[in-house]
């Protein structure tokens, strides 16, 4: 997860410069503290739209990882913000907690304080550790996004933990392992998605993993199908057998299978797709990874759409 990986870049050939994205920091609404973020702000008078992008579960404010949504950004004239709310995932104040939802929402706010931001057109990206936590800002402030991207996301720290992943930063930040104590245990709940995702269900949501994922990556499949079925209706749910299939066997259960045509994804082609209500889920030919040209192309659909 520390070296998310790309899967392909946008053909163009624009690059941010430095007097475009500018470090900045903003008064977070937790606790009054300066916070970092990476912040574009297009020389613009109208309202312009906003795209937020997250930092994954190791990473920080100056990560790379979604170079591609500042390009598109920047060819647009989209305002674009990277927020660091806490760093890295290895300690209480960070890893899903309310500082880190707080500060992602005053990160908004002191975009459209700064500039003219079109509110009905605020985009979120996240990857991996960054989908862990989209997810869990499309529950807990499904009234901010016009869309959430979600990549290879984590949806359940327990079950996570329980699957031995990155075992001792959930015990950093969650004050012990599950079944220690009740307190532990609340924690784990208070900062997993699954927990707000029934508050998503008007948010136009699409998640993304790739089919390897849990056994070359880690972040197992599960948890991109469990987030989805906790926002579709009854009759489009996963089955439970059919979730295993997946995991088990890194292949689509042989009735779900169907030809897909998506060419934003590359040699990443989708291999299923459901949709229901306003969310999506995708799983795709790859791994632990963000293709970032179907993000792009996602949320530029998204937009043009609305």
């Amino acid at each position: 997860m520390r070296n998310v990986l790309i899967a392909s870049m946008l053909a163009s050939t624009l690059t941010v410069s430095a007097q475009e994205l500018k470090e900045i920091s903003f008064t977070s609404s937790a606790d009054q503290s300066e916070q970092p973020a990476m912040f574009y702000a297009p020389e613009t008078d109208v309202a312009v739209p906003l795209v937020v992008a997250l930092h994954t579960w190791s990473g920080n404010y100056k990560q790379g990882s979604h170079t591609a949504i500042e390009k598109m950004c920047v060819k647009n004239g989209w305002a674009y913000i990277h927020p660091d709310f806490r760093g890295p995932n290895k300690r209480p104040e960070a890893t899903g907690s309310d500082l880190v939802v707080k500060d992602i929402v005053s990160a908004v706010e002191y975009a459209k304080e700064t500039m003219r931001i079109d509110r009905s057109s605020i985009y979120l990206v996240g990857t991996s550790g960054g989908g862990y936590t989209a997810l869990l800002m499309a529950g807990r402030h499904p009234e901010i996004w016009a869309g959430v991207s979600v990549w290879v996301p984590i949806s359940d720290l327990k079950a996570w933990h329980a699957q031995g992943r990155y075992v001792g930063d959930l015990v950093k930040s969650c004050g012990g392992a599950p079944g220690d104590s009740d307190a532990v245990d609340k924690e784990y709940t208070l900062r997993s998605p699954l927990t707000y995702l029934k508050h998503a269900k008007g948010v136009t949501l699409h998640i993304n993993a790739g089919i390897n994922d849990g056994h070359t990556g880690s972040v197992p499949i599960s948890h991109s199908l469990l987030a989805f079925n906790e926002v579709a209706d009854p009759k489009d749910q996963l089955s439970e057998a059919d979730i295993r299939f997946f995991v088990e066997h890194a292949d689509v259960p042989p009735d779900l299978k169907a030809d897909i045509s998506d060419p934003s994804y590359g040699s990443r082609e989708p291999l299923f797709r459901r949709k229901s209500g306003n969310t999506t889920v995708t799983i795709f030919k790859g791994g632990h990874e963000l293709v970032a040209p179907a993000a792009v192309a996602w949320i530029e659909e998204i937009h043009n759409t609305k």
